[in-house]
């Protein structure tokens, strides 16, 4: 197998105008297929992507055998059938986070992806990207001293009640939808799971959704605070300390696929006053096609997925501790 041809589950926005480009333009990927459970809609979105195959129905394009891989951009309540679906049809499997509603859940589609030899990943695309790369380095060579703390913001507004991502049976929510990456950043950067989790939550009086939900993640070592929302303007923020430093990443999360970025790496110099910070620029990456591209990798050369499966099982198990947490959060007073 010279690449390979990915058949893309669903046409959702994330997959129309970001995923589906980046695996495009990924080295050894090759789009061949998509589905929709609307016929005419399959076969519009495959015309305006270049895409070669459309199927009217998810099962057709599972069935499919010229398909290696699919993408499942499905709201959070539909990952664990159709993943497990698509295991057993033989397919490698690249999931939109979460993973999965529960940790259960998740570890079910593992067992079923293990036992039909195909591979799976949770799709945090901005882990991979060089940026963050870069970050971890800095890290783990004791640039900014000794980590101790990590404070991450992540928002944007979104009061639509037919939106997908404010149907609560559907996994919609702050926490699910966009607090899931301070999550797992927190234990990327920690290397390790939290020993405690309390977490505070705002719910709309209507849909339930949880729309602010502010958490706290103790390390062994350290300790991550954040905040996610679907109720304020548009933003996110990652800041990382340690005893001898700082590291700021601007656009942490929905890193732009076509012009450079930039981290701030602070040591020395006079805080807060007149710090020493150094400014380390990136060249364009698109996050999707660099995950597209190591996920094929994997599949192709034999080697593991860049990040493991298992990685989404314990990301979930602290969103349950902290949806356990806050189960007792107030209702977001209504506009008068």
């Amino acid at each position: 197998m010279a690449e390979v041809r990915w058949g893309i589950l669903s046409t959702a926005s994330i997959a129309r105008q970001k995923v589906i480009p980046g695996i495009q333009g990924a080295d050894r990927c090759r789009v061949l297929a998509i589905a929709s459970r609307d016929p005419a809609r399959a076969t519009e979105v495959a015309r305006e992507a270049g895409i070669p195959t459309a199927h009217g129905s998810y099962e057709a394009l599972l069935a499919d055998p010229n398909v290696d891989a699919v993408y499942i951009p499905l709201p959070n309540h539909l990952h664990a059938d159709w993943t497990i679906a698509a295991a057993r049809a033989g397919k490698h499997i690249l999931c939109e986070k979460p993973m999965a509603m529960t940790p259960a859940d998740a570890e079910r589609m593992i067992e079923v992806a293990e036992a039909e030899g195909v591979r799976l990943m949770e799709a945090f695309m901005y882990r991979l990207h060089p940026s963050w790369v870069a970050v971890r380095e800095l890290v783990a060579s004791g640039r900014i001293g000794r980590l101790m703390a990590v404070q991450s913001w992540f928002s944007y507004f979104n009061d639509d009640p037919a939106n997908i991502r404010n149907i609560r049976a559907a996994g919609g929510g702050a926490l699910y939808d966009i607090g899931c990456y301070s999550v797992n950043l927190s234990r990327m950067l920690f290397g390790g799971e939290p020993t405690r989790v309390e977490a505070s939550i705002q719910r709309d009086p209507v849909s339930g959704v949880d729309v602010v939900t502010s958490g706290l993640l103790e390390f062994a070592d350290g300790v991550a605070t954040f905040t996610c929302s679907t109720r304020a303007e548009d933003d996110q923020r990652v800041h990382v300390y340690g005893t001898d430093g700082r590291i700021s990443i601007g656009i942490p999360f929905n890193i732009p696929p076509d012009r450079p970025t930039q981290i701030s790496l602070t040591h020395g110099g006079q805080p807060p006053v007149s710090p020493a910070t150094e400014t380390i620029t990136f060249e364009a990456a698109d996050p999707y096609a660099v995950e597209a591209a190591a996920f094929a990798a994997a599949i192709l050369d034999g080697g593991p997925t860049p990040v493991p499966p298992q990685d989404a099982v314990a990301n979930l198990r602290v969103i349950e501790r902290l949806f356990r947490s806050g189960s007792g959060g107030v209702t977001m007073a209504t506009a008068q």
